[in-house]
């Protein structure tokens, strides 16, 4: 028995499709977008204009947010919406409001690391350490980002499992 299909023996019937193998690559691969334009934004502004950490993380993640929402509407869960039932504009509007909670995790995770654990690691006058924690909020945020957006940007549990 794969993985799969032990997940989906513990996932309710309605919720089957979040085990998606293929969607969920999708979704990483999506995510790896994303966070390569966080990353770049992030740099940018805390490297290169010497704006504060925690500024830079949150217009990075902003960044990453409309970048994947786009390639995630049109690609990974392109199947899932009817433009009759949800407009772009309220699936966007309804995946920052879910996102909330992926973005929360995100800065809870990198402050925790960046601020309470703090190791001085820095290569060429760049702060190694920051982008460490950066990265782990990301992977973590990303789990708690798939699930809501599946469930409630684009309903994954309406429809047909896939």
């Amino acid at each position: 028995m794969s993985v799969g299909d032990r997940l989906r023996g513990l996932v309710p019937d309605r919720f089957e499709s979040l085990v998606s193998g293929v969607r969920f690559g999708q979704f990483v691969s999506v995510g790896v977008i994303g966070f390569v334009c966080d990353t770049a934004m992030f740099v940018f502004l805390t490297e290169g204009l010497g704006i504060l950490r925690e500024v830079g993380l949150i217009v990075g993640i902003e960044t990453a947010i409309l970048v994947m929402f786009l390639v995630n509407d049109n690609w990974t869960f392109a199947d899932e919406r009817s433009d009759e039932r949800d407009s772009l504009g309220r699936r966007l509007l309804r995946s920052h409001a879910v996102r909330i909670g992926g973005a929360t995790t995100q800065f809870v995770v990198f402050v925790t690391i960046y601020r309470f654990l703090f190791v001085s690691l820095s290569i060429s006058g760049i702060d190694l350490w920051s982008l460490f924690a950066k990265a782990v909020g990301v992977g973590i945020a990303m789990v708690v980002n798939y699930v809501f957006e599946s469930i409630f940007t684009w309903e994954v549990h309406q429809g047909e499992s896939h």
